[in-house]
């Protein structure tokens, strides 16, 4: 089961790479919104299931993120990343009129489906599905994350180094003994060095704050939080959020402040699961979601 590649034009002229699978008369479509510094390909094993169940889904790239334009002003804002998740809901949707929408975001991606409900009205979803994360997170956990995403600059001497970096930030995770797949998230210079392949500027702009000094950066984590409180302030579709146990970005008190801010919500955790759960359970984490969306849509 293949996926057609499509590019999608944002209203700043920013094209997204997107991936669809496609099925007749589909039960719902899927929009899939991978974490900071992955690639729409995180999704490719839940796109498959879901295609298999009866749903369209169309995985993307972010800006700045895998095959998509970076921003020429190195600027990736919730606001910028909010609207080109309406554009793509836009070019889906102008085929599909009519068949209800979904949106799953994890970790950044949830972030931003969140930032959506602040541009757009509420009742653009028929459903919401939040990976692990949430408007308040773990600060110590959002550091860490951040400071993976900021290492390397120069990149790597080939893929094994690149592998042995990975494996280290997730050690509950085994190593994969194939290391080719992580030409989906590296890119190889013309000096021979691997990359990632995300604008290092989406770092810089967005997180300069979690950098540096533990000490420094809770107020602008706190204005971040504010904003994401006020998007889930206004979710009114069936909501589920999935945790994994493992994780250090969301814990079991921002979850309950969550149920707080969505009553509505239902919550499923994920256990040996890290921050990355479709990566690291696919098959559970593919399973709750797949149960929730044939109860709600």
């Amino acid at each position: 089961m293949t996926a057609v590649l499509e590019r999608v034009p944002t209203g700043d002229g920013i094209t997204l790479a997107v991936d669809f699978y496609r099925c007749d008369a589909p039960r719902a479509i899927v929009l899939l919104l991978h974490g900071g510094g992955q690639s729409r390909h995180a999704w490719d094993l839940t796109a498959r299931r879901l295609r298999t169940r009866g749903y369209t889904a169309a995985a993307y790239d972010a800006r700045g993120h895998g095959d998509s334009d970076w921003d020429p002003t190195g600027l990736y804002d919730l606001d910028r990343l909010g609207s080109d998740l309406l554009a793509v809901r836009s070019h889906l949707t102008s085929r599909s009129t009519g068949t209800p929408v979904v949106a799953i975001g994890a970790s950044l991606g949830g972030m931003t489906v969140i930032g959506a409900h602040l541009l757009a009205p509420a009742d653009l979803w028929d459903a919401v599905v939040l990976v692990d994360v949430t408007p308040r997170m773990e600060m110590h956990g959002a550091r860490r994350v951040v400071a993976f995403m900021a290492a390397h600059p120069e990149g790597f001497d080939d893929l094994e180094s690149a592998a042995e970096v990975i494996a280290a930030y997730t050690p509950h995770r085994p190593r994969p003994r194939n290391v080719q797949g992580l030409r989906r998230v590296l890119r190889q210079r013309r000096d021979g060095r691997w990359v990632w392949r995300w604008d290092p500027a989406f770092v810089s702009s967005n997180f300069q704050f979690l950098q540096g000094d533990p000490q420094d950066g809770v107020a602008e984590f706190e204005e971040m939080s504010t904003l994401l409180v006020d998007g889930a302030r206004r979710v009114s579709a069936p909501t589920l959020l999935v945790r994994g146990l493992l994780s250090d970005v969301v814990s079991e008190e921002t979850v309950n402040d969550f149920v707080e801010l969505v009553p509505h919500a239902r919550t499923v955790d994920v256990t040996g699961a890290g921050h990355m759960i479709a990566g690291d359970d696919n098959d559970t984490f593919s399973e709750a979601v797949l149960d929730f969306l044939d109860d709600v849509v």
